[in-house]
């Protein structure tokens, strides 16, 4: 079963949509410490648009088919269970990305920002760029 995540992981970074291409030209430049983003990256029995597993932030860039009540319902456990790992799961429509970039991307760094400042597993806590963790 890992296997399989793995490569549909992979599979999905090789074609990505339209609108998460977008906003991953962004994202890999966020230039704070730690913030490194993975695209399609397996978080337990999921695969998640855009991870940062260090600042524990997961981004969705969803399209019309998640308004859907069936995939509505299954996004709502999912979220559940990546916050209890610990993430928080920003979910963005693909229209959003596409005509309220600015907005979508203010969202994030804010997010990235506040996320940077929280404890990391192992003690310490994330800082700016150039600073390192402290212990």
């Amino acid at each position: 079963m890992k296997r399989f995540r793995i490569a549909t992981a992979r599979a999905m970074r090789s074609a990505p949509e339209d609108m998460e291409a977008k906003l991953w030209r962004h994202l890999w430049r966020i230039p704070v410490e730690g913030s490194h983003f993975r695209r399609q990256a397996p978080i337990g029995p999921y695969c998640a648009d855009f991870a940062s597993h260090r600042l524990k932030l997961v981004i969705e860039v969803d399209g019309s088919h998640h308004a859907d009540e069936r995939q509505a319902s299954h996004d709502i456990s999912r979220d559940a269970w990546l916050n209890d790992q610990g993430y928080l799961v920003l979910r963005f429509w693909t229209d959003d990305v596409r005509y309220e970039l600015d907005s979508v991307l203010d969202t994030i760094y804010a997010a990235v920002e506040a996320r940077s400042h929280l404890p990391l597993d192992g003690g310490g806590r994330a800082t700016g760029a150039g600073g390192g963790a402290e212990n």
